[in-house]
C-alpha cells in the first residue's frame, strides 16, 4: 500500500567540508600542515587549501573565495539538488544570497541563517554520459 503523503527527505547527504575564511591562507597553510599534520588534498594557488580529514574535508579560503562570508567558519552541506531549497530557507527565516556555478566542480548555494551566519549547500555537477558508439 503506497502513501502519497510521505514527506520528501531534503536533509543533507553529508557534511561536505568546513572552511576557515583566512586573511593570509598561505601562512595558515604552513601552520595547519606543520602543527596539525594535515595532508593537502587540493590547492588553488594561494586562494584555497583543502585537506582530507576522515571522510570529509577542511579548508582555508581567501576572502575572495569565501564570499559572501568575510570571517569565521562556513559549513558546507552536500545535497542532491537545490529543488525547493530557496522556499524552505526563506520560509524558515533565512535568506538565499545566491548560487555560484563552478562548472565541472558543481554549484554552491550561499545562504544566511536567521542570525546572519553564512552556510552553503553544495551540489555536484551532473556526470556526463558518453554516447554509445554507432553500429
Amino acid at each position: 500500500m503506497s502513501n502519497d503523503h510521505t514527506p520528501v527527505d531534503h536533509s543533507p547527504q553529508r557534511l561536505q567540508n568546513v572552511y576557515v575564511v583566512a586573511q593570509r591562507p598561505a601562512e595558515l597553510h604552513a601552520f595547519y600542515e606543520s602543527a596539525l599534520g594535515l595532508k593537502l588534498k587540493f590547492r588553488d594557488k594561494d586562494r584555497w587549501f583543502q585537506y582530507g580529514v576522515g571522510n570529509t574535508s577542511v579548508a582555508l579560503a581567501c576572502t575572495e573565495e569565501a564570499a559572501p562570508a568575510t570571517s569565521g567558519l562556513v559549513m558546507v552541506f552536500e545535497v542532491s539538488d537545490f529543488a525547493g531549497a530557496q522556499e524552505r530557507i526563506t520560509g524558515a527565516g533565512g535568506e538565499v544570497i545566491g548560487v555560484r556555478d563552478m562548472g565541472a566542480h558543481g554549484a554552491v548555494m550561499s545562504l544566511r541563517d536567521p542570525e546572519g551566519n553564512v552556510v552553503q549547500l553544495f551540489k555536484r555537477a551532473a556526470v556526463a554520459v558518453a554516447a554509445a558508439p554507432a553500429a
